[in-house]
């Protein structure tokens, strides 16, 4: 039987591919459970600094597998259970201080609108489409979309999105700030620039690698977890978690260095 994720972890990049192509990557109860499992397991592991998350196939991810649904399901509490427990996968990532890149090639729809959020910068193809899709086929949004969309790109845009069958160009999906980049407009076909989103998507983990990985992971912590605070409560973690990175030898060494060189410049 073939993983529904294949993982790669190779000089602190996690690789997370979900890997269902006959299926755009949609999930179905393996892939739900797989997903859970993996994401729990390297945001907890030490040698993981940065993941790249991406699709095998054609698409980044459809959402859910309507065929698996409709065949499998009994009722509406299995689709509870099922949305739960991919849930679980959502808040290892989006709660960790690991950064998280996403290379979204192809149609992200549905439920893959929660996926492609649980990343911190996202890479799409110049022909990519992203869309809601939930209302066409009679469904409410879930796996996180509901809460994280309006905070991407506002209050009127994610609802136009959900009300509505359309799918974001991958240059709306960049101007409305839902995605970071489009790459590929000069590739020769799909495959092409399905490489050219994973070069990129590549391309922001070896900088993060390569840079103070720690204090940006706190920095997406930050980020991530101020909608829980009171602003009087974010300021005070903001003044702890400054303390904290400043004690640590990657701080101090940088620190200095600026300290050195701009002592230098200005002689």
């Amino acid at each position: 039987m073939t993983d529904p994720i294949l993982v790669e972890v190779e000089a602190g990049l996690a690789r997370l591919t979900l890997n269902r192509p006959a299926s755009l990557n949609a999930f179905d109860a393996d892939l739900a459970v797989a997903w859970r499992d993996v994401t729990a397991d390297v945001v907890a592991r030490d040698d993981v600094r940065a993941i790249l998350l991406q699709g095998s196939g054609r698409a980044f991810c459809a959402g859910g597998d309507v065929l698996a649904m409709a065949a499998g399901m009994r009722g509406g509490a299995d689709i509870t259970r099922l949305a739960r427990v991919i849930n679980e996968g959502i808040l290892s990532l989006t709660a960790s201080s690991i950064p998280v890149v996403a290379a979204a090639h192809g149609t992200t729809a549905g439920g893959g609108l929660g996926i492609l959020m649980c990343s911190d910068y996202a890479v799409v193809g110049a022909s990519s489409k992203i869309g809601s899709l939930y209302a066409n086929i009679g469904l409410t949004p879930d796996l996180s979309v509901s809460a994280q969309l309006a905070r991407a790109i506002g209050e009127r845009r994610a609802l136009q999105l959900v009300l509505q069958d359309r799918m974001l160009s991958a240059a709306e999906a960049v101007e409305w700030g839902l995605v970071a980049e489009a790459v590929g407009a000069d590739a020769a076909g799909a495959g092409a620039e399905a490489d050219a989103v994973r070069e990129r998507a590549e391309q922001i983990a070896a900088f993060w690698l390569a840079g103070a990985t720690g204090a940006y992971g706190q920095a997406k912590r930050l980020v991530r977890s101020q909608p829980s605070r009171a602003f009087a409560d974010q300021l005070d973690e903001e003044a702890e978690s400054i303390g904290a990175s400043f004690d640590t030898p990657d701080a101090r060494a940088r620190v200095a260095a600026f300290a050195a060189a701009s002592a230098k410049s200005s002689r």
